[in-house]
């Protein structure tokens, strides 16, 4: 028996299928926007097809659409059908089966369920489930080739590895969103626990001090008063903790200049903290720094000096960022409360191991050495040559 053969027929035509496809996997790899994503990819299934339509529909668990991306229809055109597909007819029958449903005449189909008004005829159909570990995400489908002819099994087949390419971006984005809501839920449940332990508890201190206040003013006017500077002292304390609050909730960007961003980085940290640094940049510190180092270099010491401003309750911190023939080191100490090394794992908000995980990410190292009462001291190497 003869084997049917796989693809397109031309070299031309092959060359455009592979360049789409890349074109596809690129646009998952780059693009976070699933729907420009998808897009790509059903504009390049029905080019390449020749066909005149294709959309892809993504539906959720309980099969109620979540995206629906089209190619072929006008905006105009799409907003005078108005009506969405709702995944019954022969699009529930591609989610049902999980397999492709080629079809000649689509109102002749018994699950055909016709269109709604102002829709554009169609007639030839080609569907194909969106699938991935045994789940049906969605489907993506074409009608109505230009020449006229049926869809034949190398199109379903070609067009599969368009689906395949769809599910990887639906899961990709899925994936995002998750751990964007994750990262949400962990930040907010850091800063209820910070605040609480940190701000409110101390502002609560401060009421109590107040209500003692009211009950001394008659009996013992010296006494009141005495607690009237606490009172002072502790707001004082409070408006400080939140400053350095704020510092750690809004991170600058890096523009690229490090000496430069270092620098607004520590400006930054003496306006809210009123804690003196040391700065030390070498003087031979090259312009060519690869990009990732000189990030990697600038988002350590922006963390370790909101950790400082945090946590550390230090009076003074040196900073030095030397270059020599071996290495670009960055060295961050400051004179504060320290903190037990072996207990890192039960520490929370310090990112210790974002910092590490960012140096070995570009083969350099990261050491913090510390202890109770003795300070912090980090240390982030990158060796040369890059």
């Amino acid at each position: 028996m003869e084997k049917v053969k796989i693809g397109l027929p031309s070299d031309r035509s092959r060359t455009r299928a592979l360049e789409a496809l890349n074109q596809a996997a690129l646009a998952i790899g780059r693009e976070l926007d699933l729907d420009q994503t998808l897009q790509q990819i059903v504009d390049s299934a029905r080019d390449l097809v020749g066909a005149r339509y294709a959309a892809v529909g993504v539906f959720n668990s309980d099969r109620v659409l979540e995206r629906f991306v089209f190619s072929g229809i006008s905006p105009e055109e799409a907003r005078r059908v108005g009506q969405l597909p709702l995944g019954r007819g022969l699009l529930g029958a591609v989610l049902d089966e999980g397999r492709p449903l080629r079809v000649a005449r689509i109102s002749e189909h018994p699950l055909s369920v016709g269109f709604p008004p102002n829709h554009p005829p169609m007639t030839r159909f080609l569907g194909l489930p969106i699938a991935a570990g045994g789940q049906v995400l969605g489907n993506l489908y074409l009608t109505d080739k230009g020449d006229g002819t049926e869809f034949t099994e190398p199109d379903a087949e070609f067009v599969g590895m368009f689906a395949t390419h769809a599910a990887v971006a639906i899961q990709n984005a899925r994936l995002y969103e998750e751990v964007g809501r994750l990262a949400i839920v962990d930040e907010r449940s850091r800063i209820g626990m910070d605040l609480h332990d940190g701000v409110i508890q101390s502002i609560y201190a401060v009421g109590l001090t107040l209500e003692t206040i009211h009950l001394l003013m008659d009996q013992d006017p010296a006494k009141a008063h005495e607690l009237i500077g606490q009172a002072i002292a502790g707001l004082n304390d409070a408006i400080r903790d939140i400053r350095n609050f704020i510092l750690d909730l809004r991170p600058r960007r890096f523009q690229g200049d490090l000496a430069g961003g270092l620098a607004q980085l520590v400006r930054e940290f003496q306006a809210n903290t009123m804690v003196k640094v040391d700065v030390q940049v070498s003087e031979q510190l090259p312009n060519t720094l690869p990009p990732p180092v000189s990030l990697a270099i600038f988002m350590t010491a922006q963390e370790a000096l909101a950790n400082i401003a945090r946590h550390a309750r230090a009076s003074r911190v040196r900073l030095e960022l030397e270059h020599s023939e071996k290495a670009v080191t960055l060295t961050v100490v400051d004179d504060g409360q320290g903190f037990d090394v072996r207990q890192q794992h039960q520490m929370t908000g310090h990112g210790l191991a974002n910092m590490r995980a960012r140096a070995e990410e570009l083969n350099g190292s990261c050491d913090v050495s510390s202890a109770p009462g003795t300070g912090t001291s980090i240390t982030l190497a990158f060796p040369l040559p890059y």
